[in-house]
């Protein structure tokens, strides 16, 4: 059997910036090794930025659009260890897309695993003052992202990202497979141009925390506090659907958990209501507990969320989710199908507000299609099988060996 090496390259976001991605390269990485596969790890650091020598910080402008340091070592990783597949996730800012131009001078495929919506939106979101923003789609070049100074806020930073995706739109078309997290997903690559053959379907994991009997009660949010995760519109519905239901601590209690820029208008429905409670963020375990007493995972998202970890952390304990229908939320609860193991609603505070109401009334008949739903798609063991397949499908592609998983 080939014993495969996949080198898995990822630029690692700036530790006080939560990200659910640094997460996910670390459990691939972890998986593919136990699954067999030799990994080659080629991580970057932005925390790191600080402490590079001037010389280079210098030139942090230009690394977007052509990471010189990052391209000679990876050169060197190409013609010394010999991967066979190139798997990238974060480019930006120090690593850039030249790696895929890199990967394929040495006749290396590379997959990419689509975490947002960065090829064409600066500010990888799709969201912009509160609203939906897909001004950048279609152009050639993203000239709005540079007068909303989409990218950290800045207009002289937005000018070098835009700069980079129209340089590295040629670039994108070179990748040998898409991996989208949801099927909807796939979409926004379609109006890249993408080819349908390019793209694959591979969701993200969570480890199994095992069966549980207990009964939840109350609702959760667990997220940034920001505009576009939906805390300020659930805070309205939260209000207008326990009047309706007959006052406060009709629905039980909602607890919110996370920090961010909303934290004090949470702070303050909290001081206010009995029935809302903050309990800030939360580490792994306590995490784990929250979702286990509640009854019901509620993500009111206003952005096209592409893969929110969260609910499928909610389907391992066994609780349903009351989405909205932005982006991968509905096919991560598996919106149409026969059983869909929660609820999903438009994203405003009426239809949220009546779906509080049922979710309240229903939670218990979905515990047991909350679990199903996560032992049958997206336990760590059919993740990693599905990876290795795409594996197998490129590299047949390529003319090179494929993966196959090994005992233990």
């Amino acid at each position: 059997m080939a014993r495969v090496k996949v080198l898995v390259a990822h630029n690692r976001y700036r530790s006080g910036v939560p990200s659910g991605e640094n997460g996910v390269v670390d459990a691939d990485i972890e998986q593919l090794r136990a699954a067999g596969v030799t990994v080659l790890p080629f991580l970057r650091e932005s925390d790191a930025i600080g402490s590079l020598p001037l010389a280079r910080r210098a030139l942090l402008p230009l690394s977007p659009i052509y990471a010189r340091a990052a391209q000679r070592e990876l050169a060197e990783l190409f013609a010394t260890q010999r991967p066979d597949l190139v798997h990238l996730h974060n480019p930006y800012p120090l690593i850039s897309p030249w790696i895929v131009r890199t990967a394929h001078r040495y006749r290396v495929p590379v997959v990419q695993t689509v975490h947002n919506y960065r090829h064409v939106c600066a500010a990888a979101t799709f969201f912009r003052d509160g609203h939906p923003c897909h001004d950048c789609e279609g152009r050639r070049v993203p000239v709005p992202a540079v007068v909303h100074s989409c990218y950290r806020g800045s207009r002289a930073q937005s000018v070098v990202m835009a700069t980079t995706l129209t340089v590295h739109r040629p670039t994108w078309r070179q990748v040998d497979r898409y991996l989208t997290l949801t099927p909807s997903m796939g979409a926004h690559l379609r109006a890249m141009g993408v080819d349908e053959a390019r793209i694959s379907v591979k969701p993200n994991t969570v480890p199994d925390p095992g069966a549980h009997d207990r009964a939840g009660a109350g609702f959760l949010f667990a997220g940034r506090l920001v505009e576009e995760k939906g805390v300020r519109l659930l805070l309205s519905a939260w209000l207008d659907a326990t009047a309706g239901a007959g006052g406060a601590g009709s629905l039980g209690t909602l607890t919110v958990a996370g920090d961010g820029p909303l934290r004090a208008e949470v702070e303050a429905a909290a001081a206010q209501r009995d029935d809302v409670r903050y309990v800030g963020r939360l580490d792994r375990a306590q995490m784990r507990e929250a979702m286990r007493t509640a009854a019901v995972l509620v993500l009111p998202s206003l952005w096209d969320e592409p893969f929110p970890l969260t609910v499928v952390e909610a389907l391992a304990e066994a609780r349903p989710a009351l989405v909205t229908s932005m982006g991968g939320l509905p096919d991560i609860i598996g919106a149409g199908q026969a059983q869909p193991a929660g609820w999903v609603v438009p994203p405003r505070a009426d239809a949220l507000a009546g779906a509080l109401a049922v979710a309240y009334r229903d939670a218990g008949r979905y515990t047991a299609v909350a679990r199903r739903r996560y032992l049958e798609n997206f336990t760590p063991a059919a993740v990693t099988d599905r990876l290795l397949e795409i594996y197998r499908d490129v590299l047949a592609k390529a003319g090179q060996a494929s993966p196959t998983r090994t005992a233990g």
